[in-house]
C-alpha cells in the first residue's frame, strides 16, 4: 500500500485517477465520511491497483481463484467475505494479485522499490532472465512480497456483549486478547468481570484469550494493595490459586499480570511473585506475560518505573507488553501520545535486556484533543483517529505532521472561538511505528484499546506484517 498526503486544491478524484484506484476503495480503506471534503495534510492510505471481476452465474469463489491464480482464503479476505457460499451475480470482487504496466523508461529496480519486493522475485514471476530487457507497456506480475509473521495483542476495557463486538469486529487481525481487567483484592480474591461473551468471541475469531489481573483503579494507585500482597506468600499463593480456577472455568490460555505504581521497595518481591507465577501457572499449561512502563534505563526514577525490573522480567515470563505510549497525558500538555524518538529510546534500552522476541511494543488506538492555553490539571479529552479527522474537515484545519515524533496534529477554532490542538495516528505515523517492530525485531505490537475506530491501521497492519494465529 502506499501513502498520499493531501495537497491544497485535491479532490478524491484527481487522487483515484493518480493511482489508478477505485474511489470506493479509497473511501472504504480509509473509513471517509465525507469524501466532498477533505483537509490539507491527511493522510489517505491507498490501496494497491488490484483489478475487479465481475461475479457470472455458475461462479462460485473456487473457480474464481483458480482463474487468477489465487487462494480462495485470500480472495475472501480481500472482499471481506465470511462465507464462501454466498456469492450473487453482479456482484464485483477485488482480485488480490498485483500487476504493473511499465511506464517509459522505468527500471525493474524501480518497480521492485516501488512494491517492496526483490528484482528476482519479479524475475521469477514473470520468466525474465535479463532485467534490462523490459519495455514499455509490459505488463508484470508483481508477487506478494516477503512480510516478517508477527503477534499481535490488544486489550479492551470494556465488558459484556460490547467486548464481544469489538472481538468479532477485528479478532481476525488479532493473535491475543486481553480484557482489563480483574482488580485484586487485599485478601487475594479478585473482583468479577463480565468475560464470558468476550472469551467466546475470541474462540470464535481464533483469538487466544489472556487473563489480565492488575492493583489499581480510577480512583486508586494501587501502591498499598501491591505491597500487601506482595509482602505475604500466603496471599500470594491463594491470589494464584483463584486466577488458576478463572482460568480454567472460562477457558482462558494466559495471564497477563499488570501491577503499577508498586513501590520501589517491593521491586524484589514482585520478581519473587512472577516466579511463583511462573512456577505455578507453567505446571498448568498456562503462559504468563506483564506490562511494563517505558523505561530508558535501569536506574530510572519514579513510581511507575523502579519496580519495573525489565532485566528480571524478560528472564522470568513469556513475554512482556511495554507501555510505550501516553507521552501526551490527558491531564498533561499538548503532545504526541506514542513519539517515534521516544519509543525508540525505551527499546534501545529494552533489548539489551529482554529478548527481542518476548517483546510487544505498545501502540496507543485513540486521539486526543486539549483546549489552549493548556492549564495544570485540565483534563484533554479523549477520542478516536475518526473523530480526530472528522474535526479537522469540520474546522477546516490543516493537519501537520511533526518530524521528530512522526506524529499528525492540528489547532483549531471551537464554536466560542476556543482554540484547541488535536494529535492522533495516520498512516504515516502507523507505518513509523510498524517500521520499529520490523528494525528491532520484536515479538509483535500490543494495542491500548479496542473500541476507537481507526480503519487505517488495520490493513496496514496486514500489509506490512502476517499476524500469527495459535488455534
Amino acid at each position: 500500500m502506499q501513502i498520499h498526503v493531501v495537497q491544497k486544491g485535491e479532490n478524491l478524484w484527481q487522487i483515484s485517477e493518480r493511482y489508478g484506484v477505485s474511489i470506493n476503495r479509497i473511501i472504504a480503506v480509509n473509513g471517509l465520511e465525507d469524501p466532498n471534503h477533505l483537509v490539507i495534510g491527511l493522510a489517505l492510505l491507498i490501496p494497491e491497483p488490484y483489478p475487479e471481476y465481475v461475479v457470472q452465474s455458475g461462479d462460485s469463489l473456487g473457480t474464481i481463484a483458480g482463474r487468477y491464480g489465487i487462494s480462495v482464503e485470500a480472495l475472501a479476505q480481500a472482499n471481506s467475505i465470511s462465507d464462501v457460499g454466498q456469492l450473487r451475480p453482479g456482484q464485483v470482487l477485488v482480485i488480490p494479485v498485483l500487476r504493473h504496466t511499465v511506464r517509459p523508461g522505468e527500471t525493474l529496480w524501480a518497480i521492485a522499490h516501488h512494491y517492496g519486493v526483490s528484482m528476482q522475485a519479479i524475475s521469477q514471476a514473470n520468466g525474465i532472465t535479463n532485467a534490462n530487457l523490459i519495455s514499455s507497456g509490459q505488463i508484470l506480475k508483481i508477487p506478494e512480497k516477503q512480510k516478517m509473521t508477527i503477534d499481535v495483542n490488544a486489550y479492551t476495557n470494556v465488558f459484556g456483549e460490547t467486548a464481544a463486538r469489538q472481538v468479532r469486529e477485528d479478532g481476525e487481525h488479532l493473535t491475543y486478547v486481553c480484557p482489563f481487567g480483574y482488580r485484586m483484592k487485599d485478601d487475594g480474591t479478585l473482583e468479577p468481570a463480565d468475560d464470558q461473551a468476550l472469551i467466546a468471541a475470541a474462540y470464535d475469531k481464533r483469538v487466544v484469550p489472556v487473563m489480565s489481573i492488575t492493583n489499581f483503579s480510577a480512583t486508586e494507585t494501587g501502591s498499598k494493595l501491591a505491597h500487601t500482597i506482595l509482602s505475604s506468600t500466603e496471599l500470594q499463593n491463594k491470589l494464584l490459586t483463584n486466577i488458576i480456577t478463572i482460568m480454567e472455568t472460562k477457558g482462558y490460555r494466559g495471564l497477563n499480570v499488570d501491577f503499577e505504581n508498586v513501590y520501589p521497595s517491593d521491586r524484589e518481591s514482585y520478581n519473587q511473585f512472577l516466579r511463583l507465577a511462573v512456577l505455578r501457572l507453567h505446571e498448568k499449561g498456562f503462559f504468563v506475560s506483564t506490562a511494563l512502563a517505558p523505561k530508558t534505563s535501569s536506574e530510572q526514577k519514579g513510581l511507575l518505573y523502579e519496580a519495573h525490573d525489565y532485566a528480571a522480567h524478560g528472564e522470568i515470563v513469556d513475554f512482556v507488553v511495554l507501555m510505550t505510549y501516553e507521552w501526551g497525558y490527558r491531564f498533561g500538555p499538548p503532545q504526541a501520545i506514542s513519539p517515534i524518538n521516544e519509543i525508540r529510546r525505551v527499546l534501545d534500552y529494552a533489548v539489551t535486556v529482554i529478548p527481542r522476541k518476548k517483546i510487544f511494543m505498545g501502540f496507543q488506538l485513540y486521539a486526543r484533543d486539549w483546549l489552549l492555553p493548556h492549564v495544570k490539571g485540565q483534563q484533554a479529552e479523549t477520542f478516536s483517529m475518526q473523530e480526530a479527522v472528522r474535526r479537522a474537515i469540520k474546522h477546516g484545519a490543516e493537519i501537520k505532521y511533526d518530524q521528530v515524533s512522526q506524529t499528525p496534529y492540528y489547532r483549531y477554532a471551537d464554536d466560542k472561538q476556543r482554540t484547541h490542538e488535536v494529535w492522533f495516528e495516520d498512516a504515516r505515523s502507523t507505518q513509523a511505528k510498524f517500521n520499529l517492530v520490523t528494525s528491532y525485531n520484536l515479538r509483535g505490537v500490543s494495542y491500548w484499546v479496542l473500541g476507537y475506530p481507526f480503519p487505517q491501521n488495520w490493513p496496514l497492519l496486514e500489509d506490512n506484517f502476517h499476524v500469527r494465529k495459535l488455534l
